[in-house]
């Protein structure tokens, strides 16, 4: 026997309709390209995004047509992200910070028809043009009056105009909620990006999950500040939720300097935000340098990579802000599981609390995680066994785009590439990377610990551990540090500093400063590149 319920496909178009019809009054504000302040509401951009949808018919964008953008978190991108989806087309965010090769590549192998563009990225655009194989029309984001005066880029449409030129008189089309929705690659060190194509359905429920109390934890009563970008997994999906909840939305466009946010925090009364842990660096260090507090600010989430233990302390215990550590990747969509407190935490004093917040948390509804052996075999949750990480659920990948035969699941699960440990409460911890981990003399040493350790050294600004080969234990960990600026810490002090904080014979064997640790487009250490640095160093005999 079937249930008789209405049958509504979850469809982003949808988020937008709940938005203009419930919060539209609700700001949307912008510091644009342009270098002024914009400000509208939901009703605004709803109706713009509508202009929009007939535009982009105007172009020849039908259902299926891939869509590219490359700018940063803005009004423009939003309606972009609404427009583009809700006509059945498939919205590709391209990453600026990657080399022009890949961006061609990535274009290309996307079959991007149409691109959109902050004027930032002109020149980028410029240098790989001639490349771009099916890219027709180029759209400058920005007004007449800010159009470049000449550009080697063949037609180029300013976005304003395209607007403008067309009315609000459009209807959402119903289509199958498994239909495609947004496109983006995945920002791997070795061989070629890979798409991951996510669906409506993905979409929305991954929309749902993420404004749940123990992940985003959002209201309409929020003021939210993503500065994850719009062009890496769809700024963890705070564009939807905020949408979906009616929250205020703040963007910081291209300024993501610590002055420049903390600026935009105080003046917008921002009370959620969530970023990679260099930009909260350099947020940091702007205010602790000049005494500052935050006066509104509430919660931060932070992935994308560990959080050292000490910004986490910072945080919370320097500025009593609430801190959402989380784990995802672009495979999926991207939240998996976030490090907020149960219940019995309550009991716990602030350092045993700080202690749970570390972990990369508990997952939520919808998907579920593992951890295994090598050969497929399910580990114990022990909280001090560490295995391969598989998860699954709807919003996690099946395959990659444009290489539908190969499926790179594992009995139903994903491989993550992430080692990990699960406590009995549910709460995992990341290790390490696969590729990353430490084996000295058949045990494994997990590089993440070594570095939260030296991070926690006030000297010290950035920390990468890697192996480096050994006659006898094959690989010995060698530590990596970049210091504050000002600030020293000599070899012997800083390995001194580990003493009772780790087992004994996980202590790094050396120590080598570098004046930058190298990071990847999303904020990542490039360890790669660390262990092709220093793969013959030589380290001290004891």
């Amino acid at each position: 026997m079937q249930g008789l319920m209405m049958d509504q496909p979850l469809l982003v178009s949808s988020l937008l309709r709940h938005a203009e019809r419930h919060h539209g009054s609700q700001e949307i504000v912008s510091r644009r390209v342009e270098g002024d302040i914009h400000r509208y509401a939901y009703r605004d951009m709803a109706a713009r995004s509508r202009c929009l949808a007939n535009a982009l018919g105007s172009l020849n964008v039908a259902p299926g047509t891939v869509v590219g953008t490359l700018a940063w978190n803005g009004y423009r991108h939003l309606e972009l992200y609404f427009a583009v989806s809700g006509t059945g087309a498939v919205l590709h965010t391209l990453n600026p910070r990657l080399h022009p090769d890949q961006l061609a590549w990535i274009a290309n192998h996307a079959e991007d028809q149409v691109l959109f563009f902050d004027l930032t990225f002109l020149p980028i655009l410029e240098s790989i043009a001639p490349r771009l194989k099916t890219v027709t029309t180029f759209v400058a984001m920005t007004d007449r009056a800010h159009m470049p005066a000449s550009t080697t880029l063949p037609n180029v449409v300013c976005y304003e105009d395209l607007v403008d030129a067309h009315d609000d008189r459009y209807e959402w089309p119903v289509f199958d909620e498994n239909t495609a929705s947004s496109l983006c690659y995945t920002s791997g060190t070795t061989g070629d990006p890979k798409g991951v194509l996510y669906s409506h359905r993905s979409t929305l429920l991954h929309t749902y999950g993420a404004a749940l109390p123990d992940f985003h934890n959002l209201s309409a009563r929020d003021v939210v500040l993503p500065v994850v970008p719009m062009f890496h997994v769809n700024a963890w999906g705070l564009p939807y939720t905020a949408s979906m909840v009616g929250a205020k939305l703040v963007f910081p466009g291209a300024a993501l300097d610590g002055k420049s946010l903390y600026e935009l925090f105080e003046a917008e009364r921002a009370t959620f935000t969530c970023g990679v842990p260099t930009v909260w660096q350099a947020l940091l260090a702007h205010v602790e340098q000049h005494g500052l507090k935050f006066h509104h600010l509430k919660r931060v989430g932070i992935g994308g990579s560990a959080c050292p233990p000490a910004m986490l302390a910072s945080f919370e215990r320097g500025h009593g802000i609430d801190v959402m550590h989380g784990w995802g990747m672009t495979e999926t969509s991207p939240l998996c599981s976030a490090s907020t407190l149960k219940l019995q935490h309550d009991g716990m004093d602030l350092d045993q609390q700080l202690h749970v917040k570390a972990k990369q948390g508990r997952v939520l509804f919808g998907v579920d995680m593992k951890i295994t052996d090598d050969a497929g075999a399910d580990l114990p949750w022990d909280g001090q066994t560490s295995g391969n990480l598989v998860v699954r659920g709807p919003w996690v990948l099946n395959r990659y785009f444009k290489n539908t035969e190969n499926s790179p699941l594992q009995d139903g699960w994903f491989p993550t590439g992430d080692v990990a440990s699960i406590d009995p409460e549910g709460y995992m911890q990341i290790t390490d990377r696969s590729k990353d981990v430490i084996k000295s003399g058949g045990e494994w040493i997990g590089s993440i610990d070594l570095e939260n350790v030296a991070m926690s050294h006030p000297a010290v600004d950035m920390a990468a551990c890697i192996g480096v080969p050994h006659p006898k234990w094959d690989e010995r960990p060698l530590l990596v540090v970049q210091c504050k600026p000002g600030k020293a810490v000599s070899r012997d002090e800083l390995l001194a500093f580990y003493a009772g904080k780790i087992a004994k014979w996980w202590t790094p064997d050396d120590v080598v400063f570098v004046e930058r640790i190298p990071l990847g487009t999303t904020g990542k250490m490039l360890k790669s590149q660390l262990r092709d640095q220093f793969r013959s160093h030589r380290l001290p005999t004891v």
